[in-house]
């Protein structure tokens, strides 16, 4: 691994860890037994043009972010960070584009969340439809984001700023 890449990951990775902890009473959306924190998806959904490593670091930085905070439930859903970071950090290595693989990723992320917080006693309406049917719009959500953010990034770098 690049120096470079390194120090993007260790950026991502704070951001990560900072979205939850910091901003989390400010972006948070709860609609129980469903929690959304606004733009904690962009630092892992930006670590995936980067390459897949950054992606498993970032992702869990998060995790450890909402562990911190939200406690081991909401940690769990976070760790499907590190999985749909990867996943999506090689479809862009094999020549993907980054809007293709943010839409292929959404049902791999929410399905991913909904099965795991079946075992701390959700149930399959809760898991299946609340969780998961959330976790798509939020997926959705902050890849508008991460998108409008990489664009201003990538215009600000070709710009000489």
């Amino acid at each position: 691994m690049q120096t470079k890449d390194l120090v993007y990951g260790a950026l991502l990775t704070a951001l990560s860890l900072l979205i939850p902890i910091t901003f989390g009473a400010y972006l948070r959306v709860l609609i129980p037994p469903f929690s959304a924190t606004l733009a904690s998806h962009v630092p892992v959904m930006i670590s995936m043009l980067i390459n897949p490593l950054v992606a498993l670091l970032v992702g869990a930085g998060s995790a450890l972010g909402f562990l911190f905070i939200m406690g081991p439930v909401i940690a769990a859903r976070a760790a499907v960070h590190m999985l749909f970071g990867v996943l999506g950090a090689i479809m862009i290595k094999k020549g993907r584009s980054f809007q293709s693989t943010l839409l292929i990723t959404a049902p791999i992320h929410a399905l991913g969340e909904a099965l795991i917080v079946l075992p701390f006693g959700f149930n399959l309406y809760q898991g299946l439809y609340v969780v998961g049917l959330g976790t798509l719009l939020h997926h959705g959500i902050d890849a508008l984001i991460t998108l409008l953010l990489v664009k201003i990034l990538k215009y600000g770098f070709l710009m000489g700023r």
